[in-house]
C-alpha cells in the first residue's frame, strides 16, 4: 500500500518526539548512530564523502549555514561546480522538509515521504538490550544522511542541534571544514551550567585534518575553543567581520549578519582551496550575488505588506534578543510616522 507524506510519513516521525522535557539523549550521536546508519545501508565513509561543512554555536548558526549555501550556490552556476548543494538546519518554520533541502529547495513531498520510508523500514521499532530506536532528531539526522547520499550532492552543510560533542550530527568523522558562531547561554540545563561547559560541548565538532574556524568569541569562550583545538591538535582561526562586505544590502543591515557571512565566507573560502583550489579566486566575483541570493525566513526578516511592514527575528535567549532590538531600532529610524487624528463625525483617519 502506498503510504503518504502527511499521514504516514509524519506521524511516524511525530511518534518518535520526545514524551518528556528533552535530554542529551535525545539526541546524542552515540554508538547506535552509527549501526543506525549502518543498518540504513550507509557507512561512516559514506558521511566523509559528503564534502561537510560542520557549524555549530548558540546565536547564527543557521545563518551562517544558510549564507554559506548561497556562497556556494552562485559560485556553482558561475563554475558548474558545485552542483548539488545539501544543507541541513533546524528547526524549520512552517514545514518539516525545510530542514533538508537542495539547492536552496526543501526536498519534495513525495521525495521526503520516499526516502524516509527507505530508512525506516530499515530501522528498529523498538529497543533491545544492544541497540535503542532512534528519536525525533536522531532519525531526522539519518534521514539527511540517506538523502544527501542517495542524491549523490557535492557538498552538505551541517548544522549541528543544539551541543555538539554528543550531537546526532557529530558522527561525521571528515568534514572538510567546521566553523562556531557566536557562543552565549543557551540551553543550559543541557550544556551548561557554564558558558565555559557550553563552549565545550560546540567545539565538540572539531575534528583532526580540518580547519577550525570561530567568530570572535568573549575571551573565555575563546580560550575553551583553543584548547579543545589544542587536544585534537588542529589549527583554530578566529574570524573577524570582514571590512569590504557590501553592507548596504538588506541581508547584512543587522549587525549580527555580518559576522554570519563572515564566518560563512571564510568557511566557503577554505571549502574552495581543497575542492576547487584552481578556480577559487571566482569567489570574489560572486560575493555579491551569494549576499542577494540570501534567504533565511525568520531571521532579520523583512516583510511589506501594503501599507504594513513586518519585522520578523527567532531570538531565543537575551544576547539575540539584544541583536534583534537593535536591528529594529535602526530600521525603525527610517519608517514612515503615521498620525491618528479624529475627524468631525468621528471616524479615526491613519495618515
Amino acid at each position: 500500500m502506498e503510504r503518504s507524506y502527511k499521514v504516514d510519513a509524519i506521524r511516524c516521525l511525530n511518534s518518535r518526539k520526545a514524551s518528556s522535557k528533552a535530554s542529551l539523549n535525545d539526541m546524542r550521536g552515540s554508538d547506535d548512530m552509527v549501526a543506525w546508519l549502518e543498518l540504513s545501508g550507509h557507512s561512516i565513509e559514506d558521511l566523509n564523502h559528503l564534502n561537510v561543512i560542520h557549524v555549530a554555536g548558540t546565536n547564527g548558526k543557521g545563518s551562517t549555514c544558510a549564507f554559506a549555501a548561497s556562497f556556494l550556490k552562485a559560485y556553482g552556476n558561475d563554475t558548474g561546480y558545485p552542483q548539488k548543494i545539501g544543507l541541513y538546519t533546524s528547526p524549520h518554520m512552517r514545514s518539516i522538509r525545510e530542514r533538508i533541502q537542495i539547492n536552496g529547495e526543501p526536498i519534495s513531498e513525495s521525495s521526503f515521504t520516499t526516502r524516509f520510508f527507505e530508512l525506516w523500514d530499515k530501522l528498529p521499532d523498538q529497543a533491545t538490550p544492544t541497540l535503542d530506536i532512534p528519536r525525533y532528531l536522531q532519525l531526522l539526522a539519518l534521514l539527511s544522511f540517506h538523502v544527501f547520499i542517495e542524491e549523490k550532492v557535492d557538498v552538505a552543510i551541517y548544522e549541528a542541534h543544539l551541543g555538539g560533542e554528543f550531537d546526532a550530527t557529530n558522527i561525521i568523522k571528515q568534514p572538510l571544514v567546521t566553523a562556531i558562531s557566536s557562543i552565549a547561554m543557551d540551553h543550559v540545563n543541557l550544556l551548561g551550567p557554564t558558558i565555559q561547559d557550553i563552549a565545550w560541548h560546540k567545539a565538540g565538532i572539531f575534528k583532526p585534518g580540518a580547519l577550525a574556524l570561530s567568530t570572535s568569541q568573549e575571551a573565555e569562550v575563546a580560550k575553551v575553543l583553543e584548547e579543545r583545538a589544542a587536544e585534537k591538535g588542529i589549527l583554530l582561526a578566529f574570524v573577524d567581520v570582514i571590512s569590504k562586505l557590501p553592507s548596504s544590502l538588506i541581508a547584512l543591515n543587522p549587525r549580527a549578519q555580518q559576522a554570519n557571512c563572515s564566518l560563512a565566507l571564510r568557511a566557503v573560502r577554505t571549502w574552495l582551496s581543497i575542492k576547487s583550489p584552481h578556480r577559487q579566486d571566482r569567489m570574489e566575483e560572486n560575493i555579491v550575488r551569494g549576499i542577494e541570493q540570501f534567504s533565511w525566513p525568520g531571521r532579520y526578516q523583512q516583510i511589506n505588506q501594503q501599507k504594513y511592514r513586518w519585522y520578523l527575528d527567532g531570538a531565543h535567549n537575551e544576547s539575540s534578543l539584544q541583536y534583534t532590538v537593535e536591528w529594529f531600532a535602526e530600521a525603525a529610524r527610517w519608517l514612515d510616522v503615521y498620525v491618528i487624528s479624529h475627524t468631525a463625525d468621528s471616524r479615526l483617519i491613519l495618515s
